[in-house]
């Protein structure tokens, strides 16, 4: 009997002791799930009572243990890897029960408990052998603790199974559980979560050293992004296509951006959503430092032998970069040197460090991520802005998206303002554009300019309603149309040029799709306000011309001398509506180019020199971005629309002008000013208005305001038309005729 006893304290039933369920099973009556334990035989009467129930309760822990057995050795079976065959029945068998490490990690730790209570049942056995001693006080007093640690540990055990915890969840029940007032349950428990962690680092190591993701069975809360794909459909197709677009190639750029994600469901709640991101930036740039591209590694081979060392000190006053070294005898060299051993020694050793503790500590933890990611983000950092020469490409697209180069927009411009008088031809409109394209180039762009290459002309697609401002001008005769003019997208198919930049690995990281639109979206506006300014200017040019050839041909014809101080008194009025145009426009790009751009350029400009930390900078220019886009109004619909109309109503005026230059119609040209009247004084009124003089979102409005309305015109002019309290001091003109 004592034999039969021990025995059953490692799981092994027989006729003196027996499973509950079996017994019940076998006499064909249903007895629930939860109640399930081993019980002394129902015929044995020999036994008082008192023992009955105190054997029980010890036979108790070996059905606890005979389970948390079953589940570490289900957990830990590993035949599933044989099994390879898809028509091996037990291969399938084992793919349907989905495997996990963390719960064969535990699994681990489970069996380590149930070594130490083997060996205190053989201890007990041997030393109720060698001595008489009373055996069921000698039993419960060797076996004591396990009666507060194998019932917990079998509850545990059966909400793992009922509910399928695994990975990152299996941690988060750990750790909730180690909060007990139980010290001998607590440090069981610690000692699972222990084995847990130390999964989840060696899942940390592979990630953040070496850029791979260790992840057979989805445990890690880092998860590839077609796994989420497969699972909920694809989230940002349109992303995937520009992706696509950018780089058929290169995989890095598409782990980069939409290859991992963050998969909270096995995210703990004790690791903090921004250590999370921290843990999946600095994957995906070790990825990107141990794996470059062919044609950068290349190209940066090429680099390293022609250009001396320390050439590249001037292109930032950041002082000396650490990793410029001699030239490289072999390319495969690349990745290993934008990522030196050393530094990927320094991370596995935090890692190690964090592995080798016998408690989690979240401050440690936190901050051992906090510096493997300024590692990894500050030789991302020297790759992308130095090695790469981020400074010269914001440059270069400061000077062609931002038209810093004013002098080649202003040749282009010029070159195309024949051609576009006319309607754009759908099939050969970017062809066409591509000559005045090429000779403002060669007139204005220096042989040493190494990044116009890039710069592409293009011409999206449009439709057949678009029309040019010569037909709108001929068409406009009548107030409503001029009206309906002024209200539609865009005055003409030309408003659609654009300009594409090319980006080489790694700058792709830096210059998405997303921010190459931003810098798209500013290039349209302002070569609408530069070619509007262009036409006012040329408006003034002809009218000057022809005055000047007026006035030479009244010299020599007396008789003629009325008829021309005619014209030039019948023209002085739009001569004034001109100005007032030229005056806005002149006014409205000098605050772009010079208030906005100019100074947000030096405050990015600032922030790349103090900051090496790509993360950091990668928010910056988006700042940078997000000012040019919020100070020059473009987020603003009321006044987008506004301006837009304004630069229409001036083109509209100036084709005017040159198309009935001899029989101007005094009609349409007066109902031009009062659009652009109300346009203006309108677009006065809401800049002034608190929300955004008053606002930091447009820091230098004021001074803009003030060019505006520098002797009150604008203010008083505001006043009288927004009110109606008297027409416009450019309309009484056209009155006094």
């Amino acid at each position: 009997m004592l034999h039969e006893l021990l025995l059953s304290l490692l799981g092994y039933t027989g006729d003196l002791i027996i499973d509950e369920r079996e017994h019940q099973n076998s006499l064909g009556i249903p007895i629930s799930d939860d109640h399930r334990s081993f019980k002394l035989a129902p015929d044995i009467s020999f036994i008082q009572p008192s023992d009955r129930d105190l054997i029980e309760r010890i036979i108790s822990l070996g059905f606890y243990y005979r389970e948390l057995d079953r589940f570490a050795t289900k957990s830990r079976n590993l035949s599933w890897i044989r099994s390879a065959n898809p028509n091996n029945e037990l291969s399938n068998k084992n793919l349907q029960e989905k495997q996990s490490v963390y719960r064969r990690a535990i699994a681990n730790g489970i069996v380590e408990i149930l070594s130490v209570y083997r060996s205190a049942v053989l201890h007990i056995e041997q030393k109720l052998l060698s001595e008489s001693i009373p055996i069921l006080a000698t039993i419960t007093q060797g076996l004591n603790k396990f009666f507060v640690l194998l019932p917990p540990l079998y509850e545990l055990v059966l909400e793992i199974e009922r509910d399928d915890i695994r990975g990152g969840q299996l941690l988060n029940l750990l750790h909730k559980r180690c909060h007990c007032g139980v010290p001998e349950l607590q440090s069981c428990i610690q000692r699972l979560l222990w084995h847990g962690h130390q999964v989840m680092y060696n899942q940390l190591a592979s990630w953040m050293v070496y850029g791979i993701l260790q992840d057979q069975h989805g445990d890690f809360f880092i998860r590839r992004q077609e796994d989420k794909d497969v699972e909920h459909g694809s989230s940002n197709p349109d992303m995937s296509e520009k992706l696509a677009r950018l780089s058929t190639d290169d995989a890095s750029l598409t782990d980069w951006h939409l290859g991992f994600h963050i998969f909270l469901d096995m995210l703990p709640d004790y690791i903090h959503m921004r250590v999370a991101e921290s843990i999946l930036f600095a994957g995906k740039a070790i990825r990107v430092l141990r794996n470059p591209s062919p044609a950068f590694q290349f190209k940066d081979t090429v680099y390293n032998q022609q250009i001396p060392k320390g050439a590249q000190k001037n292109q930032l006053s950041t002082g000396h970069f650490p990793f410029h070294k001699e030239s490289f005898e072999d390319t495969n060299l690349i990745g290993e040197e934008l990522l030196p051993q050393s530094e990927a020694d320094k991370i596995e050793n935090m890692l190690r460090d964090l592995k080798e503790s016998s408690e989690f500590h979240k401050r440690s933890f936190e901050c051992a991520v906090d510096s493997i990611r300024a590692i990894a983000a500050s030789h991302l950092w020297q790759l992308v802005v130095v090695r790469a020469d981020l400074n010269g490409h914001l440059k270069a697209l400061k000077d062609y998206f931002l038209l810093a180069k004013g002098d080649f927009f202003q040749c282009f411009l010029e070159e195309s303002r024949q051609m576009m008088r006319l309607p754009p031809r759908q099939s050969t409109a970017e062809a066409d554009l591509m000559v005045p394209f090429q000779l403002a180039a060669i007139k204005t762009i220096g042989e040493e300019e190494k990044y116009f290459s890039r710069v592409s002309l293009r011409m999206p697609s449009f439709g057949s309603a678009v029309k040019s401002s010569l037909d709108l001008a001929k068409t406009g005769s009548t107030g409503a149309s001029l009206s309906n003019a002024a209200s539609e997208i865009s005055l003409d198919g030309w408003d659609g040029i654009a300009l594409e930049y090319s980006v080489d690995w790694p700058l792709q990281l830096f210059f998405t799709q997303d921010v190459l639109s931003q810098y798209l979206r500013v290039f349209q506006y302002l070569l609408r306000l530069k070619r509007t300014q262009m036409e006012l200017e040329k408006s003034w040019a002809s009218v000057m011309h022809q005055d000047h050839t007026d006035f030479a041909k009244r010299r020599n014809d007396r008789l003629n001398c009325s008829v021309s101080q005619q014209r030039r008194q019948r023209f002085r009025p739009m001569w004034r509506v001109r100005e007032h145009m030229a005056f806005l426009i002149r006014n409205l790009q000098f605050y772009i180019q010079v208030d906005v751009i100019e100074s947000q350029w030096n405050v990015l400009q600032a922030h790349i020199r103090d900051s090496h930390d790509f993360t950091e900078l990668v928010g910056f220019h988006q700042e940078y971005l997000s000012a040019l886009i919020s100070q020059s109004f473009l987020d603003i619909g009321s006044v987008s629309r506004i301006l837009d109309s304004i630069m229409k109503l001036c083109l509209q005026f100036c084709w005017s002008i040159e198309n009935q230059e001899n029989n101007p119609n005094t009609s349409e040209l007066e109902h031009v000013t009062e659009e652009f009247n109300k346009k203006s004084n309108s677009l006065y009124t809401i800049l002034r208005s608190s929300r955004l003089a008053g606002s930091q979102r447009a820091p230098f409005l004021r001074r803009f305001l003030l060019r505006l309305n520098f002797n009150l015109f604008f203010e008083t002019t505001a006043q009288g038309v927004l009110n109606i309290v008297r027409p416009s001091p450019t309309l009484a003109v056209f009155s006094q005729q």
